[in-house]
């Protein structure tokens, strides 16, 4: 079996695997540490205000933490999603995340067919035995169509 070079996976010994993600540039535990921090530099100010005799700029200050907070909490539910579509042993796994709920469907390679949902630059959508999958969310729409030719060429190969 020849050695194809693929651009979106990695080769190993167990098999061929995609994992595509998010293009986050803060995580989690980093969103966490900047929220403290203005935290504590938004309540300081609140609290020289309240003692200076301006008492209600501290319950803003409040409210304006609750909705960054809030804002946050929904960017760091989500900085994890991804999708990993791996070849190994005889079957293709696709497995989603997103926003904390994870769903894992398994094919046959032999069966599965891998085809855009609409056109080229919609998402890809892998289907057979009466499942399908859409992936390719997180891959710029004009390179869809390379992925799928790069699954496509790994599923003749297996």
């Amino acid at each position: 079996m020849p050695n194809p070079v693929f651009r979106f996976a990695t080769v190993s010994s167990q098999g061929i695997r995609w994992f595509l993600r998010r293009n986050c540039s803060v995580t989690p535990s980093q969103l966490a540490w900047l929220y403290a921090s203005l935290c504590l530099v938004s309540l300081a100010i609140g609290g020289g205000f309240w003692l200076r005799g301006a008492p209600l700029v501290l319950p803003f200050a409040w409210l304006e933490l609750a909705a960054v907070g809030v804002a946050f909490l929904a960017y760091a539910r989500h900085a994890t999603d991804g999708e990993m579509i791996e070849l190994q042993a005889g079957r293709l796994v696709v497995e989603l995340e997103n926003g904390g709920r994870h769903e894992r469907t398994e094919f046959l390679p032999h069966q599965v067919r891998i085809e855009p949902e609409v056109s080229d630059r919609s998402l890809i959508e892998v289907s057979g035995q009466g499942r399908s999958v859409k992936v390719g969310r997180y891959v710029r729409p004009e390179l869809r169509a390379a992925l799928a030719r790069e699954i496509r060429m790994a599923l003749r190969n297996a």
